[in-house]
């Protein structure tokens, strides 16, 4: 099995950039000096990563979305088309702070199409934020977000479906995973 990484004719990877085996970049793709990139990542077209982003491995990122300096992406998270990532909360022309803050989106969590995250913020561990939803605050692991502020609207599964607890603090997916009700801004998947 070829381990090398698939660069399209038509992306661009800026010399000092580090790219995983079996990553693919696509056409238009543009990755500065610096940034860092897993294994077996799909970085679709017209995307642009600056130097000082950080992504794991199996990320999937697709069209038109724009990494910036503090961006940190853990292994198997997915980035919808068009997301938008901010780094300065208070943005002013030739005015650079002197360290952007940091969004985290921890391990396998969604980020829907069109979806706008503020700076600084973490994504939990397999939460889901909608599309088109404007992500002002933390979402927890397993959290669900949608809106314009994003609200929180209830748990999904590792596997992506909407988890049911009835009024119990425990809840079994339909692919046979089990989750159990901490408090109500917290789960945790159980044995």
């Amino acid at each position: 099995m070829e381990s090398k990484p698939l660069v399209h004719p038509k992306a661009l990877i800026d010399e000092g950039a580090s790219i995983g085996a079996r990553t693919r970049i696509w056409a238009f793709a543009h990755i500065l000096s610096g940034a860092v990139i897993g294994e077996d990542c799909n970085i679709c077209d017209h995307t642009f990563i600056e130097g000082a982003v950080r992504i794991g491995n199996r990320v999937t990122i697709k069209c038109g979305v724009q990494l910036w300096d503090g961006v940190i992406l853990e292994d198997d998270v997915f980035v919808g088309p068009s997301a938008v990532f901010t780094n300065d909360l208070r943005p002013r022309s030739k005015l650079y702070p002197p360290e952007f803050l940091k969004t985290i989106l921890k391990r396998g969590c969604s980020i829907g199409a069109n979806a706008t995250l503020l700076p600084g913020l973490t994504i939990g561990r397999w939460a889901m934020v909608a599309a088109g939803a404007v992500v002002t605050r933390d979402v927890p692991d397993y959290g669900i977000v949608l809106g314009n502020p994003a609200r929180f609207h209830g748990w999904v599964c590792q596997c992506g479906q909407k988890l049911k607890f009835n009024g119990d603090i425990n809840a079994r997916c339909g692919c046979g995973r089990n989750y159990r009700q901490v408090s109500s801004k917290e789960i945790q998947q159980i044995p």
